[in-house]
């Protein structure tokens, strides 16, 4: 998974509505996993747009200690677009990139929790296999203009082996499907950032 670049907000934007996080079930469906990627099914010039979204992060520090400390932060996607977003879903992760072979990934050293805005509680993100991501609550479509904001934490063990660099991130992803090419396609966009572990 690729971090985009977060897109600058415009004056345009300074009145976007809101989306609680805790408004729709956690069981909302997620989209059929025959549909393809938009990206897959692009031509070779690359002309599937890639700015739907705005999307914004704070708290991510440039580097993070291993131990029990949480790292807070929050994460804002917003459809920019003039269209209704559909099979809109919320996924959340803190992983690595894995460039060679041998290399680990730092998720299943790493705890991730978000912000259950109806409970008032921390709720811990793992899927089996131990890598510290999973679905997020939200809205199963977004309006033009409508935001996502979601708080997440998440701390790195100091079992973590550092005999290798790692290239972290903490990040959430809002997908949904869109019509490009004559097809219905999956389409995506990060909000979030870099981190590199250290000793505490």
């Amino acid at each position: 998974m690729n971090l985009r670049r977060a897109l600058s907000l415009s004056a345009a934007t300074a009145a976007l509505l809101p989306v609680a996080v805790a408004a729709a079930p956690a069981s909302q469906a997620a989209p059929d996993e025959k549909i393809p990627s938009c990206y897959d099914i692009d031509t070779a010039w690359g002309q599937y747009h890639g700015n739907t979204f705005v999307a914004r992060s704070f708290g991510i520090p440039e580097t993070v200690a291993l131990g029990t400390h949480w790292t807070a932060f929050t994460a804002t996607l917003t459809n920019a677009s003039a269209k209704e977003l559909r099979s809109f879903e919320l996924r959340a992760q803190v992983g690595s990139y894995i460039y060679n072979e041998g290399e680990r990934d730092l998720g299943p050293y790493s705890d991730l929790q978000y912000w259950d805005t109806s409970q008032r509680v921390w709720k811990t993100l793992r899927e089996a296999g131990g890598s510290a991501r999973g679905a997020v609550p939200g809205p199963k479509t977004l309006k033009p203009r409508e935001s996502v904001h979601v708080q997440l934490r998440f701390r790195v063990s100091e079992d973590l082996p550092l005999d290798q660099n790692y290239h972290a991130f903490a990040t959430i992803t809002g997908t949904f499907v869109d019509h490009y090419r004559d097809m219905d396609c999956r389409a995506y966009q990060d909000a979030g950032g870099s981190f590199a572990p250290r000793k505490g």
